[in-house]
């Protein structure tokens, strides 16, 4: 059965495999970036992409009533926009730390927010995250902006869940570890992952589709060696 799927963070890595995987089992696909050629690029007749500034909070509403004028729900949203920061401590610049988080947590509030309306009891929103936000987890140095951020929306997943148990949609966060993307080869040079972009896509695409059934509100940890 053909779903509604709207995906952030879709011009290149996870986000882009996402919506060759999920337009290829026919449904219909939202996919949101900043740039939005590569995704137009490919002519898919069932994906509609939208050039936007997810931390702009009127390009995000303008999004979100073109989504409304289209389709009468949305079935899964998957929150996978993220910017990354590698920056020591001490020569931290808050202009860069500000940003990290408009686009980590406050554009993954701001859009969930938005789309609310469009949502039912049976519709699955799916964070990305890191290990580096989990609790507990290995910390690496110069990455306080960054993992900070990513364990800001585990606890947003956590409450959202609570908040919607009764009647729903459904709330999950997923913990990555590392992925050959190209945001993993910009912020460490050579380092070789054990999952590819691809390999990482199928994985959250089946879990968005099929995990609501089994979780809600739950941090999922995806280690390196997963799936």
């Amino acid at each position: 059965m053909s779903k509604t799927i709207v995906i952030t963070g879709t011009s290149r890595g996870i986000g882009f495999e996402l919506v060759k995987l999920f337009a290829s089992e026919g449904h219909t696909v939202f996919a949101l970036s900043r740039n939005d050629k590569p995704v137009k690029s490919l002519n898919l007749d069932n994906v509609y992409t939208f050039s936007c500034d997810l931390n702009n909070s009127s390009d995000v509403a303008e999004v979100t009533e073109n989504i409304k004028s289209k389709v009468k729900s949305v079935d899964v949203l998957i929150n996978n926009a993220g910017q990354f920061l590698k920056q020591e401590f001490k020569d931290t610049n808050m202009q860069d730390v500000k940003s990290v988080y408009e686009t980590n947590v406050f554009a993954v509030f701001d859009l969930t927010h938005k789309l609310m309306p469009l949502m039912k009891e049976s519709t699955h929103v799916v964070t990305i995250s890191s290990m580096g936000g989990v609790q507990g987890s290995m910390k690496f140095p110069g990455l306080a902006a960054y993992s900070s951020s990513k364990a800001a929306v585990i606890t947003l997943t956590e409450l959202l869940a609570e908040e919607y148990k009764e009647n729903g949609p459904s709330f999950n966060v997923l913990a990555l570890g590392a992925v050959q993307t190209e945001m993993l080869e910009e912020a460490f040079p050579g380092l070789e992952a054990p999952n590819s972009a691809l390999e990482m896509a199928q994985y959250i695409k089946d879990f968005s589709v099929n995990g609501q059934k089994f979780y809600n509100g739950k941090l999922l940890q995806v280690s390196s060696s997963t799936p």
